[in-house]
């Protein structure tokens, strides 16, 4: 099915088109944060009352040219359900990630994927992310997934939900990072901190000095205070905030 631009809007429900409002300023926020790889990567948002429907990037763009209209829906089975362009389509990979923890995991409405410097630095060690830092202890009950190759055997899929199981952040060994959350907001807001954790990590490690933990007990209260059922879902504050920066600057996100 192709729709032009212009009829995207009058083709979906009113909580489609807020879910695409956001999705689209999730990828525009993603660059200025410096966690973007050109035309590669992926964020994807469920589509509100269905379960089968997903919101995902055209393959081609920029991060910073996506909009609510310029989203493309496929459904788990990879069909894809609406596209306002003649000369894009979906990326194989992003669909065989995205898919596979959608379909998996009921209760994640929004994926993000990223290719970071510090976020494939990390991916790179054995030692993987370590609680060095705050922000990095949010992150105590990280997963890891081995690398396979480029993403495009759905095969790997099995293995990689189960590698995640009910973990809402991932590294992916030699690869990047991936979280999955209850809604855009909260994605964005982890995959954030994961990448500061990243950084700080990579920064620190770079001193050649020795490194300082916590203890175990103050690691684990830590982790504890920062989940998002401790004491606020992430997100909630900060959500109004990302889209007041993006709408001082450009608005076009909303087209």
């Amino acid at each position: 099915m192709n729709t032009s631009k212009l009829n995207v809007r009058a083709s979906v429900s009113d909580a489609e088109w807020e879910t695409r409002v956001n999705l689209a300023a999730c990828y525009r926020l993603m660059p200025m944060f410096g966690m973007s790889d050109l035309v590669y990567n992926h964020i994807t948002a469920r589509v509100p009352g269905d379960e089968d429907r997903l919101l995902i990037n055209p393959y081609g763009f920029m991060y910073e040219e996506i909009t609510a209209s310029s989203l493309i829906t496929i459904n788990l089975a990879g069909d894809v359900l609406l596209n306002p362009h003649d000369h894009y389509d979906v990326n194989l990979a992003g669909y065989v990630i995205h898919s596979a923890v959608h379909g998996a995991r009921h209760d994640v409405q929004c994926v993000i994927h990223t290719h970071s410097r510090a976020g494939m630095a990390v991916s790179a060690l054995d030692c993987g992310l370590l609680p060095l830092t705050q922000t990095a202890m949010r992150f105590g009950a990280i997963a890891y997934h081995e690398y396979e190759g480029p993403a495009v055997d759905t095969d790997e899929q099995v293995r990689l939900t189960k590698d995640l199981g009910k973990n809402d952040a991932m590294v992916l060994r030699n690869h990047g990072l991936l979280v999955a959350a209850v809604d855009i907001a909260q994605a964005f807001n982890t995959m954030y901190w994961l990448e500061m954790a990243c950084r700080a990590q990579i920064d620190a490690m770079a001193c050649n000095t020795d490194l300082r933990y916590p203890s175990k007990e103050v690691i684990a209260k830590t982790a504890h205070l920062y989940r998002p059922e401790t004491r606020r879902p992430y997100g909630v504050m900060e959500w109004p905030a990302m889209l007041r920066m993006l709408d001082r600057r450009d608005r076009s996100y909303q087209d």
